[in-house]
């Protein structure tokens, strides 16, 4: 492994005159824990990142990127710039499907949004719009492995598990990375062989009063003294288990875990319950919407647990696999996330917290520009559109990214770039770029070699940095 990025005792030092509202115990034990806050290893743009997850692949030939080929050639046959050896179910006919709806330029920057997302077309002079970004694998759960960690088959630790081991939690009460309304492959907010304590804390938007949105989080003893008392009896067994068993990293991990629980029944259930907040927050969200409730409540609670000091929050809003009927699919899906994720936007500027908070809106990957029938025999109006990792649309908002700007172009097909090209590899990269850490240096030693998010690859995309 690596040397720390920052010493015990230097970090005290600075933690003395930075962090003066931590006690000296308080400062003692952080230094101790895996969370424990760490310098970057040159200024950052970014404390903290929100990454919300558009899981299933949204459209981007219907969202950002329409084609005037395409939509002159709506229905009929095209020549595809597909190996056929690539063909997938129901594309056998390459018909081109034109864009569902407008798409037009918004605000100053003239950035090209579609009419389905009025919100987002209103922050378009906040946000940095990438349409050349590319993926390795064309099914879900592997393009969605490889958004999330780097890889498209392994268990290898995810995006906010490697930027904790990196910066550590500024919060030492709440964990340090946060998955809201996660993937049921729980590798897409693990930490596989980094210590446990930076894998992702799964929340949940309760359905009712009753229900935790953290799973065993609610202290059933009542009596918070006796508890403390309990964990403290707890801890001294497994430490002197762990000095006999020598370096563990499940066990160290576990006995991190555990205070963090404890200090989290204090500081969470205020943290996640959103009633304090105005009626003018509520409303700009959509809380209390017919489409919008759950996704308002997630991006408001993204808000909330970034400016507490949670170091990566990850928002999955699912809902845009449309590989049918997407003329009336779609619509409904961007209903339901447009206000919600524009709202974050906004909030966060308002707060002051956008420039030094990274947003990132994408999915796993995009959609073909041709149509799929996967009956064979249905209307075109009744189409939808394929898995397409060859290009698709992401945004980033705050952090250090250059505002109000669109990077990237497609083919007349809107298949592959023509320029501007962003892997996932340079887009993980960017990310911890503008977190102070080098992604070539920020290494874990693990079967004998130094692993990283990016692997062998990745390039900062430098042009879209502010």
């Amino acid at each position: 492994m690596k040397t720390p990025i920052i010493s015990r005792r230097s970090w005290l030092q600075r933690a003395a005159t930075g962090f003066g509202a931590l006690a000296l115990h308080d400062l003692v034990q952080a230094a101790q824990s895996p969370l424990a806050v760490k310098a970057p290893r040159f200024p950052a743009k970014a404390k903290r990142v929100i990454f919300l997850f558009m899981s299933g692949g949204p459209s981007q030939p219907d969202l950002f990127d329409p084609k005037d080929y395409i939509r002159r050639m709506h229905g009929q046959k095209i020549t595809a710039p597909i190996n056929t050896n690539e063909v997938r179910v129901g594309t056998d006919k390459f018909l081109a499907l034109a864009t569902l709806g407008a798409v037009r330029p918004r605000g100053q920057s003239g950035m090209m949004i579609s009419d389905l997302l009025p919100h987002t077309a209103a922050i378009a002079d906040e946000i940095c719009l990438l349409r050349a970004v590319h993926a390795d694998n064309n099914q879900h759960q592997s393009a969605s492995l490889q958004f999330h960690t780097g890889v498209t088959a392994e268990a290898r630790p995810s995006l906010g598990s490697w930027i904790s081991y990196g910066l550590g939690a500024e919060n030492q009460n709440l964990p340090s990375f946060i998955s809201i309304h996660p993937d049921s492959d729980t590798r897409l907010y693990g930490s596989s062989f980094l210590p446990a304590a930076h894998q992702g804390t799964k929340v949940i938007i309760p359905s009712s009063d009753k229900q935790s949105p953290i799973d065993y989080l609610a202290d059933v003893s009542g009596d918070a003294k006796a508890q403390r008392a309990r964990i403290d009896f707890t801890q001294r067994m497994n430490k002197r288990l762990l000095d006999q068993a020598g370096t563990d990293a499940c066990m160290e991990g576990m006995i991190e875990s555990m205070e963090t629980a404890f200090r989290m029944q204090t500081s969470t259930p205020e943290l996640v319950d959103i009633s304090n907040e105005s009626e003018a927050t509520k409303q700009l969200y959509g809380v209390g919407g017919k489409d919008t409730d759950k996704n308002a409540r997630a991006c408001l609670l993204a808000r909330k647990m970034s400016e507490a000091g949670v170091r990566f929050v990850q928002v999955t809003l699912g809902g845009w696999d449309h590989h049918g009927d997407i003329r009336n699919a779609l619509p409904k899906s961007c209903a339901a996330s447009d206000q919600p994720c524009a709202a974050l936007i906004k909030d966060l500027k308002s707060r002051g917290l956008l420039e030094d908070t990274l947003v990132i809106w994408s999915g796993e990957f995009g959609r073909t520009p041709w149509s799929q029938d996967l009956s064979g025999t249905s209307p075109i109006e009744k189409h939808g559109r394929e898995h397409q990792p060859e290009s698709f649309c992401a945004w980033m908002a705050g952090g250090g990214i250059k505002p109000g700007f669109t990077f990237g172009e497609t083919d007349d097909f809107g298949f592959r770039p023509v320029s501007g090209k962003v892997h996932l590899h340079d887009l993980h990269a960017t990310i911890l770029n503008q977190l102070g850490l080098d992604h070539e240096q920020l290494t874990w030693r693990h079967l004998g070699r130094d692993f990283r998010l990016t692997d062998v690859y990745g390039n900062v995309v430098k042009e879209i940095l502010a």
